[in-house]
């Protein structure tokens, strides 16, 4: 049995080793198979990227303007509004009451000046007659006067009851999109209690604080703005306008740059994450920069590179920076020159040979 063992062993450890070889060289890939792809020179070269973030031209908070319970409320954050249009309204039977109390007020009024307009045409015909001092023809033409300024003063405030009793309808002031709505139906309202907040979604820009050394590099024409949350076809619109504010922080010695966005640009909101591209000053790693596919990229540990085709075909792993990530393609700061073959798969460069 122990021969038949050893006969058997000795038959079968060619056939594993011949499959091993076989396996080995399935994996294997030809150095001049490997698909490669020249590292592209930065479209931003000569650019220096300052983050900023997308703000709203115009914004609207709309406070509550009287008291009374929100018995109303039509909106929520996100939803689309157009101008005039009923967002909530607030309960109006206090104020109703207040202003019907106030006319009641200037009713009276009107009475007491009729009765002292009375008093003081009788008190001046009898004065013509001699049959009362002119004392007391000033007192009758004070009570006058003063009963015709009370009218007028409760006149006022039956106005301004009025006015306040139409205000608790809240509509849109223009076209745009609800930003935040912090009230719930029911609540009460109280004078200045923010309602909801809107924004107008065509008139957007970006801001970004820039070195007051970079201010006189600001042109319409020479900033470039990135938006790195939005799909790579919509990254990168054109500026409509760029402004300079003109002061300067005197902690941080940086100005304020806004660029405009167009009013066609979709998918953004205030708040959003933006980036604004200016000419560097003087040579910069930018200028020297490349990007590669993001496929390229081989990670290990704490190391980050990928595999460069030399001019014998052999396919070396060199360590990179890495900057911005575009779309399918990522910025390397160092480690490889526009114009070398990078290897589009790291895995079959394990394997060439």
């Amino acid at each position: 049995m122990r021969g038949v063992r050893k006969k058997t062993m000795l038959k079968i450890h060619p056939l594993m080793k011949a499959l091993a070889v076989t396996l080995a060289l399935a994996g294997t890939v030809s150095a001049a198979d490997l698909q490669t792809a020249p590292a592209q020179a930065a479209a931003l070269q000569g650019r220096t990227g300052f983050d900023g973030v997308v703000e709203a031209v115009r914004q609207t908070v709309v406070a509550a303007q009287m008291p009374g319970a929100v018995v109303e409320l039509n909106v929520k954050a996100g939803d689309t509004v157009k101008a005039g249009q009923l967002l909530l309204r607030i309960d109006a039977r206090a104020a109703d009451q207040s202003a019907a109390a106030v006319d009641a007020q200037v009713q009276a009024a009107r009475a007491s000046l009729d009765v002292a307009t009375r008093e003081y045409e009788r008190q001046k015909q009898l004065f013509q007659k001699k049959y009362i001092s002119q004392s007391a023809l000033d007192q009758a033409e004070s009570g006058y006067k003063a009963a015709r300024a009370q009218v007028a003063a409760q006149a006022a405030q039956a106005g301004a009851a009025r006015t306040g009793a139409a205000l608790n309808i809240v509509r849109a002031p223009y076209a745009g999109v609800v930003a935040e709505v912090p009230v719930q139906l029911g609540d009460m309202a109280m004078p200045g209690r923010t309602l909801l907040s809107l924004y107008d979604p065509s008139s957007l820009r970006v801001t970004a604080a820039v070195p007051q050394s970079l201010a006189p590099r600001v042109q319409a024409d020479a900033v470039r703005v990135e938006l790195p949350g939005l799909p790579a076809a919509q990254q990168w619109p054109q500026a409509a306008r760029v402004q300079v504010l003109p002061t300067i922080d005197a902690t941080t010695h940086t100005v304020q740059v806004r660029a405009e966005l167009p009013a066609s640009v979709q998918g953004v909101v205030p708040g959003m994450f933006a980036r604004l591209w200016l000419p560097a000053a003087g040579g910069s790693e930018q200028a020297k920069s490349v990007t590669v596919p993001v496929s390229a990229i081989v990670r290990r540990a704490e190391m980050t590179g990928l595999y460069v085709q030399d001019a014998h075909g052999k396919a070396l792993l060199r360590q990179v920076r890495l900057g911005r990530v575009d779309g399918d393609r990522v910025e390397v700061l160092t480690g490889v020159a526009p114009g070398e073959a990078v290897v589009l798969d790291p895995q079959s460069a394990t394997r060439a040979r």
